[in-house]
């Protein structure tokens, strides 16, 4: 439920009224603004018409929350969300572009594609020292190692670091090496993983899954939201239909969609949405068109050598190439290309438990 007051109502009040909704057991939110405040009441709505709110002579209207996903919805928060990734902020008027190998392969592969792709305007570093392969004989990642090599390369270059997490176990080892979390698209709906990095206190990006609906994509967000975490970013990253001519179909008519559902920010993964390497910059230059807050670009200083998902990775003159078409495409939806953050001082090796 909304709850909007007058605008009389005063802090005293909608501190009052939100310790009756708690004691009701729904979770209270408190959501100021300019000209009113407002108030949110999540769980049994049966409970909720049991205040009689409407009734109050503070209280200027009570209305449902329609979409199933609550938190996630613009019914209960209207301005879009900017999800600061480090220093970098994800949302609002920047377009941001992170980019990196699909895999830690090594310490020279990771910092010499990041310094390609910093060179060229990336404000971020993606890499996976865990890889969810379909084939148990694929190239798993170096785990733990490839955590502490990414860590050290972020610091090297000052780009905030993304990177996946795939067990529940592993949460606190990525969480202390990572600047945000990403959460494949293997797992959206693995919901155990959502509580746990919904209550690790870093910034979550959210693939969608391989077949998975918006409204799901959306419910999965929830998780993260209700676990407490407020800075998640969704990733439209393509699904499986019928067609094979290309890796996966990617969705971009899902982006204004979204969008218009969501406060979140989210990004295009063009690299997985089409599988293919001479696909991936109009991909990238539609999605910047169609309202879309940034990319997530796999590059490999090399990917005719790559470990995995060489075949997608562009070259860093096929990046430079992109970032370059951009520009001009970003300029004229009127947004602007995200600026690097300021280079940060080393810091110390974060602890990783063995």
């Amino acid at each position: 439920m909304i709850i909007v007051l007058k605008p009389e109502a005063t802090p005293q009040i909608a501190e009052k009224l939100l310790a009756e909704i708690a004691e009701r057991g729904l979770k209270p939110l408190h959501m100021p603004g300019v000209e009113r405040v407002v108030l949110g009441a999540l769980g049994d709505e049966r409970v909720l018409a049991e205040l009689n709110l409407e009734s109050h002579p503070m209280v200027e209207s009570v209305k449902p929350i329609l979409a199933p996903y609550k938190l996630v919805s613009r019914e209960m928060h209207a301005h879009d969300t900017v999800v600061k990734v480090g220093d970098l902020a994800i949302g609002g008027r920047g377009f941001a572009v992170i980019a990196g190998p699909c895999a830690v392969e090594s310490r020279d592969q990771t910092r010499n594609t990041a310094r390609e792709v910093k060179a060229a305007g990336a404000v971020g570093l993606r890499a996976g020292a865990f890889k969810p392969r379909t084939s148990p004989y694929g190239f798993q990642g170096h785990g733990r190692e490839g955590l502490r090599i990414l860590r050290e390369v972020g610091d090297e270059t000052g780009l905030p670091v993304v990177t996946e997490v795939m067990d529940t176990a592993d949460v606190d080892a990525v969480a202390a090496q990572a600047d945000a979390i990403q959460i494949g698209a293997r797992n959206m709906q693995n919901f155990a993983l959502l509580r746990a990095v919904g209550q690790a206190g870093k910034p979550v990006l959210l693939k969608r899954g391989l077949s998975a609906k918006i409204e799901e994509l959306l419910l999965a967000a929830e998780y993260l939201l209700a676990a407490g975490n407020e800075q998640v970013i969704l990733c439209e990253r393509g699904i499986r239909t019928f067609e094979t001519a290309t890796r996966n179909t990617l969705d971009l008519n899902a982006i204004p969609y979204i969008k218009q559902k969501t406060h979140l920010p989210v990004l295009v993964d063009p690299s997985h949405g089409t599988g293919i390497r001479d696909l991936v910059i109009p991909m990238s230059l539609a999605a910047a068109a169609c309202g879309a807050d940034g990319l997530l670009v796999e590059v490999h200083e090399n990917p005719a050598v790559a470990l995995s998902d060489g075949a997608q990775s562009l070259y860093p003159q096929g990046f430079r190439n992109l970032m370059a078409a951009l520009t001009p495409v970003v300029q004229a939806v009127g947004r602007q290309m995200a600026a690097a953050p300021a280079p940060r001082a080393a810091a110390a090796p974060a602890e990783v438990l063995a």
